[in-house]
């Protein structure tokens, strides 16, 4: 089990740095994912950015923060927010991040509460310690700086997904960017970060070593297929992830394929409901409003079984992980006429990559064997190995700290490619502290 005995199992230092800044990955430094990074100059001045929750079967957990007074949430996605509720319950702990993550945080909580208890791995919050944690917000917009002690902090938007942040921090001897996961490229929700003049920034390199496939042959590619797909009579099941791709998806689909049926189930309804509630924090709400208002919402077990007429069913959990895809994959399986497309990473152990590797998965507790067509597309919303460098290039970054990455695949190269373009780069290890001058 996962248990933290505030302040007495944490194993970062005591005492400030002497000098400079110091870093301490509590988790995600070298892995992807369960991110928490303390920063702390030599007056004392300390700062958390992210705590979250690696979703792997059984999950990962960071390791126990020290006390914090404020973390900054760069986004609302599990692996970075996830253990906020035990910092605002043990260390009453403020949270500061845009307002749709904040928003978001309710949601993606009491989901990672339901699903614990159902999978019946441990948490080290509990659901009352949510209502704190909800209690805690400080609201910050893009470019509007406030103070932390004598550091000034600043969110700039990070592509990603709607409403995630880039963290700038200027303290009195230098200046500091940490991205979040982070994509320059724009998508159907948002738009592609842009880079903020730095010192030293912290990188996150889930795509280090590789590039993504160009943007619009991919969409020809997911368009096309689909298509052949509803043209020979079948459905398509499209798991996706609740928050950002759901919604990327469904207006992907309402944009090249305006003539299909096409529902729409899960959490990512309402999570598209709350991106709608805050227009400018989109690249265009108005699009997103017409694919939303275009799609049919599943809201009822009569709308489940009519969607099974659907060309496409757009529906959690994203890896097939339980959710209403589970529903319709055991419903759908049978017609060799129908087709399984994944849009987002299948992480080791999930239902989604045991389907996709060995042709069986989990449902109700039978493994079923499922021969449907089966296709992996690539919309990732991260950055890419060359647009992490040009990134880091044009934030003239003196020092470049890779994390959020696989350290053995994705980080070698990437950290070959920014030393040559003359980076001095540092590789964390999570629980090490680390001190930069």
């Amino acid at each position: 089990m996962v248990l933290y005995s505030p302040g007495r199992t944490s194993a970062y230092p005591d005492e400030p740095p002497v000098s400079g800044l110091r870093f301490h990955y509590l988790g995600g430094g070298d892995e992807v994912g369960n991110v928490g990074i303390v920063l702390e100059d030599a007056q004392g001045t300390r700062l958390l950015l992210d705590y979250g929750i690696a979703p792997t079967s059984p999950p990962r957990y960071p390791k126990e923060a020290p006390v914090v007074h404020d973390a900054v949430i760069t986004h609302s996605h599990i692996d970075h927010l996830g253990m906020a509720p035990w910092l605002c319950a043990h260390h009453r702990t403020r949270l500061h991040g845009t307002i749709i993550t904040s928003e978001l945080s309710d949601m993606m909580w009491r989901d990672c509460y339901k699903v614990s208890s159902i999978e019946r791995y441990p948490l080290a919050w509990d659901k009352r310690d949510i209502d704190t944690a909800l209690d805690s917000w400080y609201v910050h917009d893009f470019g509007v700086p406030w103070t932390h002690h004598n550091w000034e902090l600043t969110l700039h938007p990070a592509g990603h997904i709607p409403g995630a942040a880039m963290l700038h921090i200027t303290t009195p001897e230098t200046s500091v960017l940490l991205t979040g996961d982070f994509d320059t490229r724009d998508s159907s929700l948002v738009s592609g970060a842009q880079p903020v003049q730095a010192d030293i920034l912290f990188v996150e390199g889930t795509y280090g070593g590789r590039d993504h496939p160009p943007k619009q042959e991919e969409i020809d590619r997911f368009i096309s297929s689909v298509e052949a797909i509803v043209k020979r009579g079948g459905t398509v099941l499209i798991p996706a992830f609740a928050n950002g791709r759901t919604q990327d998806v469904v207006m992907m689909l309402h944009e090249y394929l305006p003539r299909l049926n096409v529902h729409v189930d899960g959490m990512g309804k309402r999570v598209a409901k709350t991106h709608l509630n805050h227009p400018q924090l989109l690249r265009d709400a108005s699009a997103l409003e017409r694919a939303w208002r275009w799609a049919k919402q599943v809201s009822s077990k009569s709308d489940r079984k009519k969607a099974l007429a659907a060309d496409v069913i757009v529906t959690t959990s994203g890896m097939l992980e339980g959710g209403p895809a589970l529903w319709y994959l055991n419903r759908l399986r049978h017609d060799q006429k129908n087709a399984i497309f994944f849009t987002g990473y299948q992480a080791r152990d999930t239902g989604g990559r045991n389907l996709l590797e060995t042709g069986t998965i989990s449902i109700y507790g039978q493994q079923a064997h499922v021969s449907l067509d089966m296709e992996q597309f690539s919309f990732s919303t991260h950055a890419g190995h060359q647009e992490i460098l040009n990134f880091a290039k044009a934030c003239q970054a003196k020092h470049v700290v890779v994390y959020h990455t696989d350290p053995n695949h994705a980080r070698p190269p990437l950290v070959e490619a920014l030393v040559e373009q003359g980076h001095t780069v540092h590789e964390p290890k999570n629980g090490e502290s680390y001190v930069i001058n």
